[in-house]
């Protein structure tokens, strides 16, 4: 019998140390799930039986840091779910459905015990963690049946640290609590757990590197952990793009195939801020819309010729300037006529590639369907693709370029606006000074290093103007553009009347939004927002800083910026600029 139970123990021994490695992190994927629940469990035990504000704030922070050890692999496995568990505490119009889905789950609960506990909302509270409670059973649930493969955990662990720069040293899900930093230490260490994994005893100097890399890491968010004075570029330049290369590497050491599929961020970016990280083409999705250097010579041509126009006097760049990073520096675009104004300011289409919406009310999903808005619209140029579709043909110079850039066809409207789009496409190319600064080619000054640091902290720009894109386009997947409510003023000081995708979507979360835009090249694109109403970055920041429309008065309920001051002082609105500039492609320079 001992002879037996001996074996039994030899077998189990040799089976579990020849798991497969993703088999075994699935494993403890599941086991942390377990914690996560047990540390929602106790809170809403310390909120039933009325334990002291602190106690139950301080098991809430607990909990959410056990959410941080599993967020890798659900997010990536899970998103949906992941949503409801850790999405934004913001109300959600779902267009399919014509229907507006309530926020649930921690950034719920975090305004409930946020900056303080109102025992009076005991009852909201419970009902909100018994909601997040089912979510997790239902996070356990699908992770039953769910296969790992190596690739996809390293796909998993790079989008993480992509995740802790974009998401998570900025506030963006803690952003009452202000406990990011703290969290950013859970995040490492699941990152961490699931590494020691593959490079077990490993004596690769590589994999050394890695493992240094993340304990010099954790212990520098231990010893500097106030959120507003955290140095978001020392820790992303010293640790987290280190760690995201070093886990490329062993990835290629290991002979662990990258995932094949086509993404915004692209799946062989080593960090956030390599030179050629993004895909413009993934934005497009159709196959038959790849940008080549004779679609862009072509849609330049297209750009400048007013030939596109109804009555042959305007082209795109009569009000896309290029050496204004393809804006017109005015507040609203003259019309058509010559006497009235456009509806909204002009934007640039400087790096707009890399969005899945166009237009301040998002009403086009492609740069294709903006071309063609804007072509037939009666006050921009009030064209006809099919007019000029005729008149192309007698061009005997397009003729001839049409026929080099679309091989396959003759003139036609496709052509003409995939031609367009394309030259649109190839404005996007960032080599700004602080994308240099971040593949560390470039320095910044100490007002420009601060100003980064109050953009990605104390002022919550890049809660909505995520990095690196600094627009709409949601990290790490990057495969939403968001809308914001900030209330927006008029040049009388009262709110602006346009009601932006309320227009569209006649939601009432979407009454006075409009898309986040991109703020590379900000500092050429004055006047600022969808009406032109400032125009200083100056202005813009002050507007910030009071809290919005409704530091103004205006009484916005769907109002999506925080209305709490920022409390910005003359110097960081100075440093906020600084920073701001550092976004200017070099392209621009002067």
């Amino acid at each position: 019998m001992k002879n037996f139970f001996f074996l039994l123990l030899l077998m189990l021994l040799f089976s579990c140390k020849n798991q497969p490695k993703h088999e075994k992190i699935n494993d403890l994927f599941q086991s942390d799930i377990q914690v996560l629940i047990q540390d929602v469990s106790r809170l809403e035990l310390l909120v039933k039986s009325d334990s002291i504000s602190t106690q139950v704030q301080k098991q809430f922070l607990k909990a959410h840091e056990s959410y941080k050890k599993v967020e890798m692999i659900s997010e990536y496995y899970f998103p949906v779910v992941s949503k409801a568990i850790n999405g934004p505490a913001l109300d959600e119009f779902e267009e399919d459905e014509g229907k507006t889905v309530p926020p649930e789950g921690f950034q719920v609960i975090e305004e409930l015990l946020f900056p303080r506990y109102d025992y009076r909302s005991k009852g909201e509270l419970l009902k909100e963690i018994g909601i997040l409670s089912a979510n997790l059973k239902r996070l356990d649930k699908v992770s039953q049946t769910n296969e790992l493969t190596d690739s996809h955990v390293f796909d998993a662990m790079r989008l993480e640290v992509f995740r802790i720069i974009t998401l998570g040293i900025t506030g963006f899900d803690s952003p009452i609590a202000q406990n990011s930093i703290p969290e950013a230490v859970s995040s490492l260490e699941s990152i961490e757990k699931y590494y020691q994994i593959y490079v077990d005893n490993s004596d690769d100097s590589t994999s050394k590197s890695v493992l240094k890399t993340i304990e010099e890491g954790k212990e520098y968010l231990k010893k500097n952990s106030k959120f507003n004075e955290f140095d978001r570029a020392v820790f992303i330049r010293k640790f987290l793009n280190p760690l995201s290369k070093g886990l490329y590497k062993t990835q290629m050491d290991l002979k662990i195939p990258l995932i094949k599929e086509t993404r915004g961020l692209k799946t062989t970016a080593q960090t956030l801020f390599d030179k050629n990280a993004f895909d413009a083409e993934a934005f497009s999705a159709f196959p038959d819309y790849e940008t080549t250097p004779e679609k862009i010579e072509l849609g330049k041509l297209l750009f400048n010729d007013p030939i596109l126009s109804g009555n042959n006097s305007r082209s795109c760049a009569s009000c896309h300037h290029a050496d204004k990073a393809f804006t017109d520096g005015l507040e609203k675009a003259v019309s058509l006529d010559g006497q009235s104004l456009v509806k909204r300011n002009t934007p640039t289409l400087s790096n707009i590639a890399f969005q899945c919406v166009f237009f301040s009310d998002s009403r086009v999903t492609y740069l294709e369907d903006q071309a063609v808005a804007v072509i037939t619209n009666e006050n921009e140029m009030h064209g006809s693709l099919k007019k000029s579709v005729l008149a192309l043909k007698k061009e005997a110079s397009y003729v001839t370029k049409f026929k080099k850039a679309f091989p396959k066809t003759a003139i036609d409207e496709f052509a003409i606006k995939n031609a367009l789009a394309s030259y649109i496409r190839s404005l996007s190319n960032y080599d700004s000074k602080f994308d240099e600064y971040m593949q560390g080619n470039e320095t910044l000054d100490l007002d420009e290093i601060a100003g980064f640091n109050l953009f990605a902290g104390k002022a919550k720009c890049a809660s909505c103007h995520f990095i690196p894109l600094t627009n709409g386009t949601v990290p790490p997947s990057f495969v939403k553009s968001e809308s914001e409510v900030l209330g927006v003023p008029d040049a009388t000081k009262k709110l602006d009347a346009d009601l932006g995708k309320f227009e569209l979507t006649k939601a009432e979360i979407n009454r006075n939004s409009f898309k986040t835009p991109t703020l590379r090249n900000v500092a050429l694109t004055a006047p600022y927002m969808h009406n032109g109403v400032f125009k200083t970055l100056e202005e813009v920041i002050d507007f910030y800083n009071d809290g919005g429309g409704n530091g103004l008065g205006f009484n916005l309920p769907n109002q999506t910026l925080p209305e709490d001051k920022l409390n910005l002082t003359d110097l960081e609105k100075k440093q906020l600029i600084a920073f701001m500039k550092t976004l200017t492609d070099k392209k621009f320079y002067k």
